[in-house]
C-alpha cells in the first residue's frame, strides 16, 4: 500500500479547506442550551458551496459531473469537515450516492446522480437497525409481491432523515439476502418520528408499515449493503480523526497559555505525557484510517478480508477520540465546559460519533471472529 496522496487529492483538500474556511462550530445554539434539535435543517448555504466547489461529486464517475476521486479523498474532505464540525450529511450522500452509481441500473444512476452532483439531491441511510445494537440489515423485512417490494420494520437514529429526499434502508429477505430499497422521505407508509443526538441534530426514527417499492427502487445486487457500509464506517473514522486532530490543537494551545506558579501548564511533565499519549492516539487513528480506506478504495486482498482493517480502524478511533476529548476536558479544568467555548461542542460531537461507531469491545469481538474464520499461519 501507498500512503502518498496524490495531486488530485491534496487538491481535494485544499478545496475543502477553501468551503469551510467560513464556518464556526457555533453557528447554531449549543446543544447544552437547547431541549430539542440544534436546527431543523442541515446548512443548506454550505451544502450549495460545496456543491459548487465540485466536492459533492467526489468519487463519482465524470459522466454524472463528477470527479471520479476514490473514498480516500471522500475521507480526506469528511476529515477537513470535522475540523470545523460542519452540518451536512457530505458522508451519507457520497456514500449512497457511490454505492448507487456502482450497483444500480444504469438508468437509475443517470436519473439521479447528476441532481446529487449538482446539491439539488441529499440522500441518507439508515445504518443502526431497531435500537443501535443490531445489524441493520435485520431490522427491515422485505417480500416480492408482483412487481412490487414491500417493507415493514423499524430503523432509528437515522442521520440528516428530516431534510433527505431519499433514504437508503437496507431490508432482509426471506431467504436472508440483504437488499437496499431508496425510500423517498415523503412516501406512503413511511412515519418520521423525532430523535437527538448527543450533539444536538435531528435524527429520525423510521417506521415502515407495508411500504411498496417499485424494482426501480431497489438495489438487488450482492455486496451493495456492505460497500456501503464500509464506506460509511470508514467515513465515520475519518470524521473521528479531523474532530479529534482540533481538539488535541485547542488543548496544546490552551495549556500552552494557561500558567500556574508563573509558568505554562503545558511545561509541566504531566500534561506533556499526557498530551503527548492522545497525539500517539491520533497517529494509530490516521494510520488505521487510511489502511481501511486503502483496502475499501482498491478492494485489495489480503489474509484477513477488509472487514478486519475496518474493525481495527473502529477500535482506534472509538476508543482514541473518547481519550482526546476527555483529556482536553481534563487539562481544560472548568473551562472546557463553558458553554461560551467551543470545547463542549466538541465533545458532543464526539460522543455522537462513538455512538455511532460503537464500543471498541464489540469490534474487537468481530476481529476476533475473522482472526478465528482466517488462520495467518
Amino acid at each position: 500500500m501507498d500512503f502518498t496522496f496524490t495531486e488530485e487529492q491534496q487538491a481535494a483538500v485544499e478545496a475543502a479547506k477553501a468551503v469551510f474556511s467560513d464556518v464556526t462550530p457555533d453557528a447554531v445554539p449549543s446543544p447544552a442550551l437547547t431541549p430539542g434539535a440544534v436546527a431543523e435543517d442541515l446548512d443548506r448555504p454550505l451544502w450549495s458551496r460545496l456543491a459548487a466547489a465540485d466536492l459533492l461529486g467526489l468519487t463519482l464517475a465524470p459522466e454524472h459531473g463528477g470527479a471520479g476521486l476514490d473514498p480516500i479523498a471522500l475521507c480526506l474532505v469528511l476529515r477537513e469537515s470535522a475540523r470545523v464540525l460542519a452540518r451536512i450529511p457530505l458522508l451519507e450522500t457520497s456514500a449512497v450516492a457511490l454505492t448507487v452509481e456502482q450497483y444500480a441500473p444504469p438508468q437509475v444512476s443517470a436519473e439521479l446522480l447528476p441532481r446529487v452532483t449538482r446539491g439539488e439531491r441529499v440522500l441518507t441511510v439508515a445504518a443502526h437497525g431497531r435500537t443501535g445494537h443490531e445489524s441493520a440489515d435485520r431490522a427491515v423485512r422485505a417480500r416480492r409481491e408482483g412487481a412490487d417490494w414491500i417493507l415493514d420494520g423499524l430503523q432509528t437514529a437515522v442521520p440528516w432523515a428530516h431534510g433527505a429526499d431519499i433514504i437508503a434502508v437496507p431490508a432482509c429477505t426471506s431467504d436472508g439476502r440483504t437488499l437496499l430499497a431508496l425510500v423517498p422521505r415523503t412516501h406512503d407508509g413511511l412515519v418520521l418520528s423525532d430523535q437527538y443526538s448527543t450533539s444536538g441534530e435531528l435524527l429520525a426514527q423510521l417506521h415502515l408499515d407495508a411500504v411498496r417499492l417499485d424494482a426501480t427502487r431497489i438495489i438487488n445486487a450482492d455486496g451493495a449493503w456492505e460497500r456501503l457500509h464500509g464506506i460509511l464506517t470508514t467515513g465515520t473514522c475519518a470524521l473521528a480523526l479531523g474532530l479529534g486532530e482540533t481538539v488535541l490543537t485547542m488543548t496544546s494551545q490552551y495549556t500552552g497559555k494557561r500558567e500556574q506558579f508563573g509558568h505554562p501548564v503545558a511545561t509541566f511533565q504531566a500534561v506533556a505525557v499526557q498530551t503527548a499519549d492522545r497525539y500517539i492516539d491520533l497517529r494509530a487513528m490516521e494510520a488505521t484510517l487510511w489502511q481501511a480506506a486503502w483496502r475499501i478504495t482498491h478492494e485489495a486482498s489480503g489474509r484477513l478480508p477488509a472487514a478486519g482493517d475496518i474493525a481495527v480502524a473502529k477500535i482506534w478511533a472509538s476508543e482514541g477520540m473518547r481519550r482526546v476529548v476527555q483529556t482536553a476536558q481534563h487539562l481544560h479544568g472548568g473551562f472546557g465546559a463553558d458553554t461560551d467555548y467551543p470545547l463542549h461542542r466538541y465533545h458532543a460531537w464526539a460522543k455522537h460519533l462513538e455512538l455511532f461507531l460503537g464500543p471498541a469491545a464489540a469490534h474487537e469481538e468481530a476481529l476476533g471472529d475473522l482472526l478465528a474464520s482466517h488462520p495467518l499461519g
